[in-house]
């Protein structure tokens, strides 16, 4: 295929043997431990927002009382932490070894809610368990269809991501139509300081002050967000001292049950899951100019994610999945290490076992959190064009793929609900902009390609 993503130069072709430079890669540098602490709390940061969010969310759709939302809270993250430490420094097989943090899905959230609204906590819990354990059997399967992901696939995947996100935390800076704070004029003011404050420093700013970006946008919005009102930090170490410490619980849910319906659609997911794993994995290389074995790498990623799936699921969370948060930190910031996300990952851990950390995170406001995460998300859509702009759009083939995909994948996005009266599995699938812009671009660049070889067959000499 000549379009497959193995012809490209940077991110999918094996490095030579014998071109090894003398110095590290810089995703393998080890920077100095306090740039180590600063890039890596700039990663935490940035994805804070994600297991709290999951959570609450989790907690709302199912009434769970506020003692267990805050201990899932506190488990969540600490299985963040030891994914993305999976992730960055690599158990054999298992993690991609590139700068990645994991964070809980959005879609699994609401899909483990329903089995356990359908069937219960435990079956719910059984139910990401057997997701978890279908990712290792899938695999070897999806590898083999990695072909398919030629340049124009993944970029417009990456696009598609971008806009998904982009409209998600715009609503999370904006809040819910309706509700008497929708799009106030501070919340919007906040979220511009937040963003023009990342602006500044990374255009002002060189080298290591440069690079911390977005971290100085983030405290300069929270700054200008308790200034203002908008942020309270009572209560960080309230409670008897022995409080301040906690851990996480095992099988906060009970003894697991397995019930095959309610786990259809998170198993339909893992599938959409898989796909968005290798996008990243080559999104992150592309971001970090280092060359990768496009089917080793992408399948080290997906078996971190199920190993961390794995481990979330015994401590009540749904699937934990590589973060789109970090690609755009790295694309912004130019941090390339792995050691910075490993550093995230430690930190993950501490806050999520003090109880203080975990409330500072909490008290960021939204529009600071969404402000960050608009231009990270927004580079990442970046990266998609830089992708798009490498295809030939000269050809039919690939006109018709990006338009399809764009006309496939941004129709749920843009008109929510669409699919309602479908099936679940197909709305998990179809109302997934992603996901079904996805595999539209999949489908007709297969078409096509098919059908270019099938005409140079019949135009060649026999």
């Amino acid at each position: 295929m000549a379009q497959s993503l193995k012809g490209m130069n940077v991110m999918a072709e094996a490095s030579l043997p014998g071109t090894a430079a003398a110095s590290p890669h810089a995703v393998d540098a080890r920077p100095p431990f306090w740039k180590l602490v600063l890039f890596g709390l700039q990663h935490v940061l940035s994805m804070a927002a994600s297991p709290i969010t999951a959570v609450f969310l989790l907690a709302k759709l199912l009434g769970l009382d506020s003692a267990l939302t805050v201990q899932l809270i506190g488990s969540t993250f600490f299985v963040c932490g030891v994914g993305t430490l999976i992730q960055s420094i690599g158990v054999g097989p298992v993690g991609a070894r590139l700068p990645f943090v994991m964070v809980p899905g959005g879609a699994p959230v609401f899909l483990f809610a329903a089995a356990a609204s359908q069937a219960g906590l435990p079956a719910a819990t059984g139910a990401a368990m057997i997701t978890s354990l279908f990712y290792w059997l899938a695999l070897p399967f999806f590898t083999r269809a990695l072909r398919f992901f030629p340049r124009i696939v993944v970029g417009v995947m990456l696009l598609l991501v971008s806009i998904n996100l982009i409209k998600i935390y715009a609503g999370i800076v904006v809040g819910q139509p309706g509700s008497a704070d929708f799009a106030s004029p501070r919340s919007l003011t906040i979220a511009l300081v937040t963003i023009g404050a990342t602006l500044i420093v990374a255009r002002v700013f060189r080298g290591t002050a440069g690079r911390l970006a977005v971290f100085a946008g983030l405290v300069a919005g929270a700054l200008f967000a308790f200034a203002t009102g908008a942020m309270h930090i009572d209560g960080l170490f309230a409670g008897p001292p022995l409080m301040l410490l906690t851990y996480p619980h095992w099988m906060p849910f009970g003894m697991p049950r397995f019930d095959w319906v309610a786990t259809v659609p998170l198993l339909v997911f893992s599938v959409v899951s898989m796909a968005e794993a290798a996008a990243q994995t080559v999104a992150v290389s592309e971001a970090c100019g280092k060359p990768i074995d496009f089917r080793r790498d992408v399948s080290r990623t997906i078996r971190a994610d199920a190993l961390t799936s794995l481990l979330g699921a015994c401590f009540g969370t749904s699937l934990i999945i590589t973060s789109a948060e970090n690609i755009g930190v790295v694309q912004t910031t130019g941090v390339r290490s792995r050691h910075v996300t490993a550093a995230a990952g430690v930190l993950l851990l501490l806050i999520a076992l003090f109880v203080p950390l975990a409330r500072i995170a909490s008290a960021i406001p939204a529009p600071v959190v969404g402000g960050t995460a608009l231009i990270v998300f927004s580079m990442i859509g970046v990266m998609g064009i830089r992708l798009l702009a490498g295809v030939d759009f000269a050809a039919r083939g690939n006109q018709y793929t990006l338009a399809t995909a764009l006309l496939v994948g941004l129709l749920p996005i843009l008109v929510p609900n669409l699919y309602r009266a479908f099936p679940v599995p197909l709305q998990v699938v179809l109302g997934n902009g992603m996901a079904a812009g996805t595999l539209a671009a999949i489908l007709v660049n297969a078409v096509f390609v098919a059908s270019r070889q099938r005409a140079g067959q019949a135009a060649a000499p026999h």
